[in-house]
């Protein structure tokens, strides 16, 4: 999101990870597409008008949490060490942080828009002098290098925003288990982590009155079209969002309103009327299935905070590699 230039975004050629994912996953059955290409510079900033929208509680409520707790939560990153942030987006909720932690000598946001990734860093550097800014470009789900500026440095993690709901289970442990032998035994995790909740409240949170929560949707497929030359009638498909209260989970889907054929680099997929391609899970935890889910994954859960609704938590978890 004085200094060492972001590693080059590489998911975007049209011989990369974003093709291949694409292929695959519209062969796939049922047709999926990971969430994590909806993070072009259209949707991060749709995904910043989301945020400020009424019905999308988990900022809100994530930021109240920060601004009451900061003190708290500051106490967990260690004197002279090195915030990680992983998909960092905007900097808005770290800068809470940084204000709270002084001591911080180094910030390294990792995110795979390199062009939001970038803009921050240089605003953070300007606003926090003193402290070091290592932007990295990465898929943070696979392995990837820390600059080396922080290699003797304790390290510590930041993860807001409920963005490891939008993991399977085992995909959360996998990740979890990852960024702790990245920050290393003893080091300390601070996550946001959305609460289950009254199912109209998530149902208006992800089907929003103004419509941006679609068109973020849709721009994935805009996207495709942009970068990999797809031919997508993005008109012909339309925005459901729904909670699964089986799985207790939000999925986001995009329907196709008719049958109808695309073409992505050669390939042709056929679309059903009604035939939908599943694009985002949102998963919802109690405290105490959070609490467990991290405990199977090498962390021990030392703190957690909630808004005043309990709509929203955040995590405090120290990793112990034994």
């Amino acid at each position: 999101m004085a200094v060492r230039a972001a590693v080059r975004d590489e998911s975007t050629k049209p011989d990369g990870s974003f093709l291949r994912d694409v292929i695959a996953g519209l062969a796939a059955r049922p047709k999926r597409l990971s969430p994590k290409y909806f993070y072009d510079a259209t949707g991060a900033q749709l995904f910043e008008k989301i945020t400020a929208l009424p019905e999308y509680y988990l900022t809100h409520c994530e930021l109240q949490v920060l601004r009451e707790r900061a003190a708290d939560i500051a106490r967990f990153f260690l004197p002279n060490s090195a915030l990680i942030e992983f998909g960092s987006g905007s900097s808005r909720k770290v800068r809470i942080l940084l204000s709270a932690a002084p001591s911080i000598a180094a910030y390294v946001p990792v995110d795979i828009s390199s062009e939001m990734l970038n803009r921050e860093a240089e605003e953070l550097r300007r606003d926090y002098p003193r402290m070091q800014v290592l932007p990295v470009v990465a898929d943070m789900m696979r392995p990837f290098s820390l600059p080396p500026e922080v290699a003797d440095m304790a390290h510590s993690g930041f993860f807001p925003g409920s963005t490891i709901g939008n993991l399977e289970p085992h995909e959360a442990c996998s990740f979890l288990r990852q960024a702790g032998h990245m920050l290393g035994h003893g080091g300390g995790f601070v996550i946001g982590v959305d609460l289950v909740k009254d199912p109209k409240v998530l149902n208006a949170a992800y089907n929003d009155r103004a419509g941006v929560t679609a068109k973020f949707n849709l721009n994935l497929l805009a996207r495709i079209n942009r970068e990999l030359g797809g031919n997508f009638d993005v008109a012909s498909f339309s925005h459901h969002a729904f909670y699964n209260s089986e799985r207790h989970r939000i999925e986001m889907h995009l329907a196709s309103k008719k049958r109808q054929r695309v073409r992505i680099a050669g390939r042709t997929f056929e679309f059903r009327a009604g035939e939908t391609i599943h694009t985002e899970n949102s998963y919802k935890y109690s405290l105490e299935s959070f609490a467990a889910l991290a405990r199977g994954s090498g962390w021990s859960p030392v703190a957690a905070w909630t808004d005043p609704g309990q709509k929203f938590s955040i995590h405090a978890l120290v990793f112990d590699s034994r």
